[in-house]
């Protein structure tokens, strides 16, 4: 029976054969493997070979994929090694980074916050700081304009956006300027990280100044660009978004001297940074690119436009519907009282130079001032200037005038120390200038005389004088009228600003009683000791000579002027320093001192200073005009206050025909008229001249004879004559 029927198992296959197959297959899966493994080992030259066979095409295709598989490998390769500088540098910075609240405010300096005397905010000195926020403790309204003027994307990156940067180059190049030159198309964390400084501590010993310091760390080079990176990757890392945010919110500067936006709101809004409206969240906001340019104190218009542009970026961005933005923008952010007032500022730098310097220009502390200041009398101080010189001084003049208003005790109410009003940090001339006082200085010489007894009702004679001066030979002072009057009564003559009769009574009662008493009443400057002190010929400030006035109205007291009442540290409430008033010891006697008002009251009522009277109000003072007008003064006082005001050129010209009696009693007269509007008169503290009259005649003064007797000077003589006495004998 075969074994090859359908249903049989086929046959066996020798052992051979088995053998052949298993040596086939094997050699198969050799072959297999070698000719795929071949191709591999083979690839470039058969790219070759297909080259030859394709012809230039085929090379030039080549070549191609050659130099992108070459470029490729270098890239990544490159990228990895600049990943890994860039993750190892982030990690260094990583460990650098301090906790956000270390960093929220890096101010080397502290700030000065001054009040007046009604507590009201009038002045801020150095970088306020007004506490640490964040963008729970913000309006959202903040947090939602910042984000969209600034970082639009700042919620959806690492740190670094490479789009913003590119598009921050291309402006930069299609504006004319180098690629890092403008924009610079950093992100939040970015100015963050340059706000820090990239690590780098503000160190005292390396830098003049900390805004050099700042200024450098301001400064955009290739290098800072690439260093950001990491910084600011490491940032990401250490710190949430929100921490971010409030180190910008905290460090940002954002103008007139506020460091962080609740200082900035406080400085400019007066109310704090969690109310506020859209408007003035955007107008903040809008300050970063510029603070000081868009500074709404310096240009509110300017401050305003650009808040719009923000308001248009918050509604693009969906963070204002558009009647919210309309809203907004139909009532623009606005200054508060305080930010408005643009007065004050040589009264405020006066104060910084007055007190310690550890604790006012030098404070690493925030520091509050309390002071005497009065802005309504400040105000008019300042208007009373502007009005005079704008009707009734010439056009394209640079005369130059200052104002002091104080009271009785010393305390200093208002201060102009030039007419340039609205600025700070400029040459005070209340307080810096030392100018001849002419015959202002008149008043400490009829104090003397009073205070050893003389009376108002005392004669004097006026007449001609010569005084041997030695070293420089015989002097003889004339009267402003070129005319003399015999004998007058101390009264006549104080009114009538006589200068014979001033230096005969000032050499009968010794010059050294009037340096006395001059300098027991605050004048500190070095007086002249020759004759001519009676004159004015010696210099002082005008804070010094309206102190001086002051103690004449206080019944003879000096005075020391102050501005400082209350220092302490901001959230402390112990002062560290306080003031009530500034009397100090008497100088004159009451009585002299109520004889010398009465005196000064009849040089406004009838004599040099008519100019200054204000209707229905007692006003004593005293003219003084240096010789050619280099100086003009006029210092006087109603039973309220007293004020002195100063006018003349910066370089000694010569004023055009004004004296003391004239600009400066108009000026004073219009400074005092507004300052007294709602005050009811009050008689001064002065003698009543009946009740005090002698009831029988009196011995005359001294009389001296007309003129010194002996030989004429040779001309030489006369000249030296002429430009000494020039100098010293002809004020009123």
């Amino acid at each position: 029976m075969s074994r090859s029927g359908s249903g049989g198992r086929p046959p066996r296959k020798s052992q051979r054969g088995l053998v052949a197959d298993r040596r086939t297959q094997s050699t198969t899966k050799r072959t297999r493997t070698q000719s795929s493994a071949k191709p591999k080992r083979n690839a470039r030259r058969q790219t070759w070979s297909r080259a030859r066979r394709t012809g230039i095409l085929g090379w030039f295709g080549a070549l191609f994929r050659f130099v992108l598989r070459l470029i490729f490998g270098i890239v990544w390769r490159v990228t990895a090694v600049v990943a890994l500088i860039i993750l190892g540098a982030s990690a260094y910075y990583y460990t650098l980074l301090p906790d956000v609240g270390e960093v929220v405010d890096a101010r080397a300096r502290g700030s000065v916050t001054m009040l007046d005397r009604d507590g009201n905010v009038f002045a801020w000195r150095g970088e306020q700081f007004g506490g640490m926020i964040d963008p729970e403790s913000v309006s959202p309204h903040l947090t939602n304009a910042v984000v969209a003027t600034e970082d639009r994307r700042f919620y959806r990156h690492l740190g670094v956006s490479p789009r913003g940067i590119a598009s921050a180059i291309r402006i930069n190049m299609r504006e004319g300027r180098g690629p890092l030159e403008g924009h610079g198309g950093s992100t939040i964390t970015q100015q963050v990280a340059k706000l820090m400084c990239l690590g780098v501590a503000y160190d005292p010993s390396e830098w003049e100044s900390e805004a050099e310091y700042e200024t450098d760390c301001r400064r955009t080079t290739l290098w800072r660009k690439i260093t950001e990176v990491p910084f600011a990757l490491a940032m990401e890392f250490r710190y949430t978004k929100d921490e971010i945010l409030a180190i910008y919110f905290n460090r940002a500067y954002l103008g007139a001297g506020a460091r962080g936006f609740e200082a900035a709101s406080q400085r400019y809004f007066g109310h704090s940074s969690a109310d506020l409206a859209p408007q003035e969240a955007a107008m903040l906001a809008g300050l970063l690119v510029a603070p000081s340019y868009y500074a709404p104190t310096r240009n509110l218009e300017r401050a305003q436009r650009r808040a719009n542009l923000v308001m248009n970026l918050m509604e693009e961005q969906g963070y204002l519907t558009s009647a919210e933005a309309d809203q907004a923008r139909a009532n623009p952010a606005t200054l508060s009282a305080a930010a408005r007032q643009e007065t004050g500022g040589f009264f405020a730098d006066w104060i910084m130079g007055a007190g310690p310097g550890f604790l006012t220009n030098d404070t690493t502390e925030d520091v509050i001032i309390r002071t005497t200041f009065d802005p309504a009398m400040q105000e008019a101080a300042e208007a009373a200037l502007v009005d005079v010189f704008e009707n009734q001084v010439r056009e394209g003049s640079t005369a130059q005038a200052a104002i002091v208003v104080m009271s009785a005790d010393g305390a200093v109410r208002a201060m102009v120390g030039g007419r340039e009003t609205q600025v700070s940090g400029q040459f005070n001339r209340a307080v810096q200038a030392m100018r001849q006082t002419g015959s202002s200085f008149k008043p400490f010489v009829y104090a003397a005389a009073l205070d050893l007894g003389w009376r108002f009702d005392d004669l004097i004679y006026d007449g001609p004088l010569t005084i041997d001066v030695p070293g420089s030979g015989p002097w003889s002072p004339e009267n402003y009228s070129r005319e003399f009057y015999g004998e007058v009564t101390l009264t006549d003559a104080l009114r009538a600003s006589l200068n014979t009769a001033a230096v005969r009574l000032s050499e009968t009662v010794g010059r050294e009683a009037t340096v006395a008493v001059a300098e027991g009443f605050g004048i500190e400057s070095d007086l002249a000791l020759g004759p001519a002190i009676a004159l004015g010929a010696s210099e002082a400030s005008l804070i010094e000579m309206t102190g001086a006035y002051a103690g004449i109205l206080n019944g003879g007291s000096a005075v020391a002027p102050y501005g400082l009442t209350e220092l302490r540290f901001l959230g402390d409430d112990t002062p560290l320093i306080g003031q009530e008033g500034g009397i100090q010891e008497r100088v004159i006697s009451e009585g002299a001192a109520r004889q010398l008002t009465y005196m000064m009251a009849q040089a406004v009522a009838s004599g040099t200073g008519q100019r200054a009277q204000l209707p229905g109000r007692p006003v004593a003072g005293k003219t003084g005009t240096t010789n050619s007008a280099r100086d003009a003064w006029f210092i006087g006082f109603t039973a309220d206050y007293v004020a002195g005001v100063w006018m003349g050129y910066d370089d000694n010209t010569p004023l055009s025909g004004v004296t003391g009696g004239g600009l400066p009693a108009e000026l004073w007269r219009q400074t005092m008229e507004r300052i007294h509007t709602d005050i009811p008169p009050r008689p001064l503290p002065m003698i009543d001249p009946i009740a005090e009259a002698r009831p029988a005649p009196q011995p005359q003064a001294q009389q001296q004879a007309p003129r010194t007797q002996g030989r004429q000077p040779d001309l030489a003589e006369q000249i030296l004559m002429e430009v000494l006495g020039g100098i010293l004998g002809q004020n009123n």
